[in-house]
C-alpha cells in the first residue's frame, strides 16, 4: 500500500493556503502598478510589462515542457476575447489605482461575482432567480456608498474600476468556456501574448527608465507576482473545488487594505467599512445559491 496518500482535508487545507498566497501576489500586482506611476512610469508602460513580463516566464517554464502543444488551442477567437477581456481590466485597474487607494479599487473588485450573474443570463442562457437580482442591486447599492458619486468624495477613476470589473467578468465568462478545451498553461500563454503585441507597437512612445531601487523593484515585480499568482491559483483549483475556495478570495480586502496603509499611507475611511461589508455580503449570497443551484463558481479574486 502507497504509504503517500494525501487525505483529502489536507488537500483541500493546502489548496486553501496556496489561494490565499495568490491573493497576496495580486495585491502585489496592485501595489507595484501603483508606486510604478508614483515614480512616473506611464500606465501604458506598466500594463505593458504585466504581461511582458508573465509572457517571457510562461515561456521558459512551459515551452520546455509542453513544446508547440502549448500554443495549440481549440479556438484561437475564444482565447483572443479572454486575453483582451483581461487586458482592458487590467489597464482600467492600473489606471484607477493612481487616482483610487487599493482598498477602494479592490472593493469594486468583488462586484465581479455580482457582474458575473448578471451577464450569465445574455451570455450563458442561465436563468437568475430574484434572490440574485436582488443581491446584485444591493451589492451595488455597497458600491454607492463606497464611491459617494455627488459628493466632493467622489473620483471620476471609480468608473474606470468599475469597467475594469466588468471587464473581469467577461474574462472569468471566457475563461470557464475555454477551460474546457485548453490547459492552464496554454491560456496563460495567449493572455500573455495577445497582450504584448497589442501594446508593443504603441508602448516606445511611453517608454521610461525608473531611477530608483525601489522603482526598479516593482518594474519586475508587477510581472513576476501576475504570473505567480496565477500558477498559484491554478495550483489551489486542482487540491480543492472552486466552491471551498471561492469565499476566500475576499481575504484579498485585508491584504489590500494593509498595502494601502503601511505602503501608500492611505488608510480606509470609514464609508469603506460601511460599503465593503455590503458587496462582499452580497457575493458571499450569490455563492452560496450558485453552491445550492450545483452551478459552476468562478475566482472571485482580483487577477489584474
Amino acid at each position: 500500500m502507497s504509504t503517500n496518500f494525501t487525505p483529502p482535508t489536507e488537500r483541500r487545507l493546502f489548496g486553501i493556503g496556496l489561494a490565499l498566497l495568490a491573493y497576496f501576489m495580486f495585491t502585489g500586482i496592485d501595489s507595484s502598478a501603483k508606486w510604478l506611476g508614483m515614480v512616473g512610469v506611464s500606465f501604458i508602460q506598466i500594463v505593458f510589462l504585466r504581461y511582458f513580463i508573465h509572457l517571457l516566464m510562461v515561456a521558459a517554464i512551459h515551452l520546455p515542457r509542453h513544446g508547440t502543444a502549448l500554443v495549440r488551442t481549440g479556438s484561437i477567437r475564444l482565447q483572443g476575447l479572454r486575453a483582451l477581456a483581461l487586458l482592458g481590466s487590467t489597464a482600467c485597474n492600473f489606471l484607477a489605482v493612481q487616482y483610487l487607494p487599493l482598498t477602494v479599487t479592490g472593493s469594486i473588485a468583488f462586484t465581479v461575482p455580482l457582474l458575473i450573474c448578471a451577464l450569465s443570463v445574455p451570455m450563458l442562457g442561465e436563468k437568475v432567480g430574484w434572490r440574485r437580482w436582488t443581491a446584485i442591486g444591493v451589492g451595488f447599492l455597497g458600491v454607492l456608498v463606497i464611491v459617494r458619486p455627488g459628493t466632493d468624495a467622489f473620483h471620476p477613476a471609480a468608473l474606470l474600476s468599475l469597467l475594469g470589473a466588468l471587464s473581469t467578468a467577461f474574462y472569468m465568462l471566457f475563461t470557464r468556456r475555454v477551460s474546457g478545451f485548453d490547459s492552464a498553461a496554454t491560456s496563460q500563454f495567449y493572455v500573455g501574448i495577445f497582450a504584448t503585441i497589442c501594446l508593443l507597437p504603441i508602448v516606445p512612445f511611453f517608454w521610461s527608465w525608473p531611477s530608483t531601487a525601489d522603482g526598479w523593484f516593482a518594474f519586475f515585480a508587477v510581472g513576476v507576482f501576475g504570473f505567480v499568482g496565477h500558477q498559484l491559483i491554478t495550483m489551489a483549483s486542482g487540491l480543492a473545488p472552486a466552491t471551498v475556495l471561492a469565499p476566500f478570495a475576499y481575504f484579498q480586502i485585508f491584504f489590500m487594505a494593509a498595502a494601502s496603509w503601511f505602503i501608500f499611507h492611505q488608510p480606509p475611511d470609514v464609508w469603506l467599512y460601511v460599503g465593503a461589508p455590503i458587496v462582499i455580503a452580497s457575493g458571499l449570497y450569490i455563492w452560496l445559491r450558485e453552491r445550492k443551484l450545483a452551478k459552476p463558481v468562478v475566482s472571485i479574486a482580483n487577477e489584474a
